[in-house]
């Protein structure tokens, strides 16, 4: 049973009364195209995660096949508590070292690239985390942690770490000294100099106290959210190679073939001397911190909305039957959704070529059915085609109500 696929709804009834929070308090936790760009990083994840999640899973059967020290009895409870604390010591580390060496943080950084932090934020994962993250639970299987029992846990620990993600609870008392809540993770997400690289763990913050790296959120220091090297797109492909792209630009520029090679695995932000002096990065000034913005009219936000609502609908989709479907349909499904996510952002930032964009990928769908259909992706269901067409049409009469309004789609000049 797919935990995470359960708790979606769950996840956005709570967004939504996180919304009416913010109204009724007055707080300003979310903006529509940051909170688009989490939810689409989210979505892009778990679709591109139907490829790419037997790299652990796998990974782990085979190490603990072959490799378990003890045989823990699966249907014991005491097993579950073990796997359960062990697992977020583990993922302490992964955390711990995904801040802190390059090549782990070009994956990790997606998750804390938002400028605001709300439930929204918590969705906002990486579709390349899958590269590294399974070597630091090889340890549970050495141990003897049956993969039911991993794979349950390891569900169990990310849903833990949906609530935390919110600026409306305040501090919680004695739990603060055992748990991670909302004011300690707080902490974790925010670029002030007194707060960075703190507060790693996923369910328990004993670890942070153990290790050295907690840090208290104090009221004299207000968060200020995000990474010092600002992501400043609402784009989600871009946002899972934006620190490849540094790291790769830094590489090449190198002169000295062992920086070429050592920089991926250096503490982060480290970059080659040479480098560093030819082509410097500025020092953020969070004392003039503005947050990215791209003014949008009230009509091109209500299209994007709606266009974002159905490719949730479709991710959910390719969750649900994604184990069924062959691999040639789970490879169109995520290029489809990879496409229409792009075209979004692309619409969100309002680029001269937007409106292209959206067109040519409403144009696509009908050939893109024709294949989807022997490929399995749509199961050979007889309602795709009229249900594509019918949304085709409707996207379109869309984009003539915001050219009614005399509005298009990437009518900035940037």
């Amino acid at each position: 049973m797919d935990l995470i696929l359960y708790a979606v709804p769950f996840f956005f009834v709570l967004i939504a009364v996180e919304l009416l929070a913010d109204r009724w308090r007055g707080m300003r936790s979310y903006r529509l195209a940051d909170a688009v760009n989490s939810l689409s990083t989210g979505v892009l994840s778990t679709t591109s995660g139907l490829l790419t999640k037997g790299v652990g899973v796998l990974s782990y059967t085979f190490a603990w096949q072959h490799l378990a020290l003890l045989e823990l009895p699966a249907g014991q409870p005491w097993v579950w508590v073990l796997a359960f604390v062990a697992y977020d010591f583990c993922y302490y580390w992964l955390h711990r070292l995904g801040h802190e060496r390059n090549i782990l943080w070009a994956a990790h950084s997606v998750h804390h690239q938002s400028e605001d932090y709300n439930l929204s934020t918590a969705l906002r994962q990486t579709s390349t985390g899958f590269i590294f993250a399974w070597l630091f639970y090889l340890p549970l299987a050495v141990l003897g942690v049956p993969p039911l029992v991993f794979v349950s846990v390891a569900a169990l620990n990310l849903l833990y770490q949906f609530w935390v993600h919110t600026r409306h609870v305040p501090k919680l008392g004695w739990l603060e000294w055992i748990f991670i809540t909302p004011s300690n993770h707080r902490v974790h997400h925010a670029q002030n100099p007194l707060y960075m690289d703190r507060n790693y763990g996923g369910v328990f913050i004993v670890w942070d106290r153990l290790f050295g790296t907690f840090q208290e959120e104090d009221e004299r220091e207000p968060v200020i959210f995000g990474v010092t090297t600002p992501l400043r797109s609402w784009n989600p492909l871009w946002a899972n190679v934006q620190f490849y792209a540094q790291l790769w630009s830094d590489a090449r520029r190198s002169r000295l073939w062992r920086d070429k090679l050592r920089i991926w695995f250096m503490p982060t932000g480290w970059r080659p001397a040479d480098v560093a002096l030819r082509y410097p990065l500025g020092k953020p000034d969070l004392s003039q911190f503005q947050r990215f913005e791209v003014p949008l009219g009230l009509r091109q936000q209500v299209y994007v909305s709606v266009q974002f609502a159905v490719y949730v609908a479709l991710g959910s989709y390719l969750l649900a039957f994604g184990a069924s479907l062959p691999l040639a349909g789970l490879l169109l499904g995520c290029a489809w959704m990879g496409l229409g996510l792009f075209a979004l952002g692309a619409a969100l930032e309002d680029r001269t070529w937007a409106l292209k964009l959206e067109v040519l990928r409403l144009a696509a769908n009908v050939p893109l059915v024709a294949l989807a259909v022997p490929w399995g992706l749509w199961a050979a269901n007889s309602w795709a085609w009229p249900v594509l067409l019918a949304y085709s049409v409707a996207s379109g009469i869309g984009l003539w109500w915001l050219r009614g309004a005399g509005i298009r789609l990437g009518a900035a000049a940037r």
